[in-house]
């Protein structure tokens, strides 16, 4: 199964509402704070590759240019946020090594974004009614999904630290294979990306 490789406003950290049992389960609880927080953390990185990608793409076509090859093909990624390079003196200078220094961080950029772009994904379709918060199944099902234990008492700020120290752990380790199963779980529990969690994986990808 393949899911596709994606701006939240920041977070305002509030108390966890309680659980309220009635008949002996856990009333679930809507809480925007662990969202709001993972999500903007990802969104922030995805920028950052966004624009490291952009660079490196544009460099790369320069060098294939300058030696009349075709470059390689770049889709679904906008590239709009180079507006300040001028590939002239800035591509030899960036990459002293030619067009084979541009291809490397080609490639490596290109890796960086796909995984903070996964994650992203990942974290919008752990919301499954796309209210932009977790409530306590959503959270529960995202925390099992990844193999971490669900801790009922634990802040909303605890939580979103949590499950943003993993995504740059992830992230330093250029690893998405315990996303990739998280995600699957979630699907095999119903979830799914849906036509709003595109529209915001389109977004951020302009």
């Amino acid at each position: 199964m393949r899911f596709t490789s994606v701006m939240i406003v920041g977070a305002i950290l509030a108390a966890l509402p309680s659980l309220v049992p009635a008949s002996g389960t856990a009333v679930p609880t809507r809480d925007n704070a662990i969202f709001s927080t993972f999500t903007t953390h990802i969104a922030r990185q995805v920028g950052i590759d966004k624009q490291a990608f952009a660079q490196a793409s544009t460099c790369l076509s320069w060098f294939y240019k300058a030696s009349k090859s075709p470059p390689p093909a770049v889709q679904g990624i906008s590239l709009r946020h180079i507006a300040d390079l001028q590939p002239e003196t800035d591509c030899p200078r960036k990459y002293t090594g030619g067009m084979d220094a541009a291809r490397d961080d080609f490639a490596r950029t290109q890796t960086l974004l796909s995984v903070s772009l996964t994650v992203y994904e990942f974290a919008l379709v752990a919301d499954q009614n796309d209210d932009r918060a977790y409530d306590a199944t959503e959270l529960r099902d995202l925390f099992h999904s990844l193999s971490l234990a669900f801790d009922t008492e634990a802040t909303p700020q605890a939580s979103a630290v949590l499950l943003t120290n993993h995504f740059d752990r992830w992230y330093k380790a250029r690893n998405l294979e315990v996303v990739m199963k998280g995600m699957g779980t979630l699907y095999e529990q119903g979830y799914r990306v849906t036509a709003r969690d595109r529209a915001e994986l389109d977004q951020v990808m302009k």
